[in-house]
């Protein structure tokens, strides 16, 4: 049985195994998705062994994830003295302190948090002339599509150089991403970890390429393959864009073909290679390919924005479709091999 605070305090696991038994069964497997496999192994374990629990430590365990919860979500808008603030008003000065030191002790909010709140059009104009290397920075802790909608702002002869940084990047002192937060006014540099932080990365610069348009996407990697070609490749292998459709098997080009919009796909094809074109059409039925293949014909004067723009929403549904599990894009690699 799982002990109340007055025995002497109940274990995060403990709390954590009480507040899923609370959620019930449906909830608490949508939670389960989203933790790694020892962590389920530890909590089912810890479940399991959960004969009992009172009401009154169930309220409890409940009240305090609620109180962490929000005063995750205040720290997120505001930094840590907004929340302080925030919470003081609402649980008083001693439980907002209490709450504030649970997540300082064992939640750590991501540096500029604060600046992820912000419109990237407000953003570009902030750091479009600081150093590549402090814009690399920056963007390695933004989401893919935020980081994309400036890397794509950058000026031409820019946006290889950060993005290469970001590719380069490993490890980042505390010091150097507090100085960087000062700049930009965030209050959240109180709240970095001591230890060195682990960011950026091949994986970080191709979730950003991922996301820019074709035109931006290719003029980085054109750029890196001349200034730094074994980078280059490493970034391609992880990245899938639109010509890679060659390499995806029969099934893969068959699941994506009914969720693309007809008018992207006459576009996209127009274009193509005629490789790329042909291994879709060698995947359509007789009628939708003479249907397309007469869009196709039908098509004058596209620009190329338009082609890069079509290929773009192709490759996103392509991908969102490997997400979910519907296909499988290969990258090539030990662990890409079918075992039959």
């Amino acid at each position: 049985m799982a002990r109340t605070k007055a025995e002497g305090g109940i274990s995060g696991l403990q709390k954590a195994a009480i507040l899923l038994i609370s959620l019930g069964p449906e909830r608490s497997a949508g939670i389960f998705k989203h933790l790694k496999e020892e962590e389920i192994e530890e909590l089912t374990l810890e479940i399991a062994n959960t004969r009992s629990v009172t009401p009154q430590v169930k309220e409890e365990v409940i009240n305090e994830f609620y109180e962490v919860c929000l005063a995750q979500q205040y720290i997120a808008e505001g930094g840590i003295n907004y929340a302080k603030e925030l919470l003081e008003k609402s649980l008083g000065s001693d439980k907002a302190m209490d709450v504030i030191g649970k997540l300082t002790a064992s939640l750590q909010v991501k540096p500029f948090e604060f600046v992820r709140k912000t419109d990237a059009s407000q953003l570009i104009n902030f750091i479009q002339d600081e150093h590549p290397q402090t814009i690399a920075l920056i963007l390695s802790y933004l989401s893919p599509s935020q980081a994309a909608l400036i890397i794509s702002a950058l000026p031409p002869d820019s946006q290889a150089e950060v993005a290469r940084r970001i590719a380069v990047m490993d490890r980042t002192s505390p010091d150097v991403i507090k100085e960087v937060e000062k700049v930009l006014e965030s209050k959240l540099a109180s709240l970095v970890n001591q230890d060195y932080t682990i960011i950026g990365g091949v994986d970080a610069v191709v979730d950003i390429l991922n996301t820019v348009d074709r035109g931006t996407e290719k003029h980085i990697m054109e750029t890196l393959e001349i200034e730094e070609p074994e980078l280059a490749d490493e970034i391609r292998k992880k990245m899938f864009v639109f010509e890679d459709i060659v390499t995806l098997d029969n099934m893969a080009i068959q699941a994506f073909i009914p969720e693309v919009d007809s008018k992207d796909l006459a576009v996209a094809i127009k274009g193509s290679t005629p490789e790329v074109a042909e291994c879709i059409y060698a995947n359509m039925s007789t009628r939708m390919r003479e249907s397309v293949q007469t869009d196709v014909e039908y098509l004058h004067n596209v620009r190329m924005r338009d082609v890069e723009e079509a290929q773009q929403r192709i490759v996103s549904i392509i991908r969102r479709l490997e997400d979910e599990g519907t296909l499988v894009i290969s990258k090539g690699g030990k662990e890409d091999e079918i075992i039959a």
